[in-house]
C-alpha cells in the first residue's frame, strides 16, 4: 500500500518530510537506544540531507547508512558517501554514525558477503529513504539488468548485491529488494512532473524487471510512503 503526500512546493514537502524522518528516529532511540537512516544519492535529496543536519537530536546513537553506492573511491565527487558526508554529516549530524558500502583495493563482486553482513548488524533498518530514476530504477536496480532476478528474490538471504549497469556510469552495490523491504519504514522522496508520470506508471505495471521501482510499490510485505512535489 502507498501512502501518497503531494506538495505544492519543495520547501513544504522538506519541512513535512524532515519532521516525519526526525519523529521516526527520536522515537527508536527512546525506544531502543539507537536508531538507523539509510539514505540515496542524487540531487534530489540533497536539500532534505542540508535540512535534517541542522537538526538537534542525539545524532550520536543515529546510523547513517547508504541504500547503494557507486563503486569509486569516496573522495570522488560521484561516490554517494561523498554526498552524504558533505550535505548531511554536517552541524548536528556530524556525530552520527557512518557506514559506507565501498571497500577499496576489492571490486563490488568481491565485497559483496561483507557489505551484506555488515548491514545485517544494522537491521531491521528504521528508515530507507529512496530516489526513483526517469527508467524507473532505485537503489541502483536498474531495468532489464541480469541481476534484477537475484536482487528481487525475497530468499535470497544477502541483503547487499553486485550491479553494473548498461545505461550509467560506474559498478555498484546495491541493497536487495529484501534488504528495503526489510525497513520499518520505506519513504518514496520524488520532484517533477516526469517522476510523477513514471511513479504513476510503476503502480500499475506487472512486469517488475522493466519498471524496477514498481517491485518496491506493489509489494505485500511494508506500506511505502511517497513523497512529491
Amino acid at each position: 500500500m502507498n501512502n501518497f503526500k503531494s506538495f505544492s512546493s519543495n520547501e513544504q514537502l522538506l519541512e513535512e518530510l524532515c519532521s516525519h524522518i526526525v519523529s521516526i528516529l527520536q522515537e527508536s532511540i527512546e525506544q531502543n537506544e539507537k536508531a538507523t537512516l539509510l539514505v540515496s544519492g542524487g540531487n534530489t535529496p540533497k536539500p532534505l540531507f542540508q535540512k535534517l543536519s541542522s537538526m538537534d537530536i542525539a545524532w550520536g546513537k543515529v546510523t547513517v547508512a547508504l541504500v547503494d553506492e557507486r563503486w569509486i573511491p569516496n573522495t570522488n565527487k560521484d561516490s554517494n558517501e561523498f554526498l552524504v558526508k558533505q550535505n548531511l554529516l554536517q552541524n548536528f549530524a556530524s556525530k552520527a554514525n557512518f557506514i559506507g558500502m565501498y571497500k577499496e583495493n576489492k571490486s563490488a563482486d568481491e565485497a559483496q558477503e561483507e557489505c551484506s553482513k555488515t548491514y545485517e548488524k544494522l537491521t531491521p533498518f528504521d528508515i530507507v529513504v529512496l530516489g526513483m530514476g526517469n527508467d524507473s530504477h532505485t537503489a541502483s536496480l536498474f531495468p532489464n539488468n541480469e541481476k534484477l532476478k537475484e536482487a528481487f528474490d525475497l530468499e535470497n538471504e544477502n541483503l547487499c548485491i553486485s550491479i553494473t549497469p548498461q545505461t550509467a556510469p560506474y559498478e555498484r552495490m546495491s541493497l536487495t529488494l529484501g534488504a528495503i523491504l526489510s525497513a520499518k519504514n520505506i519513504i518514496l522522496h520524488i520532484q517533477g512532473e516526469e517522476k510523477l508520470k513514471v511513479y504513476e506508471k510503476a503502480l500499475v505495471s506487472t512486469d517488475i524487471y522493466k519498471t524496477p521501482i514498481s517491485a518496491v510499490l506493489n509489494n505485500k510485505k511494508t506500506d511505502v510512503e511517497v513523497y512529491h512535489s
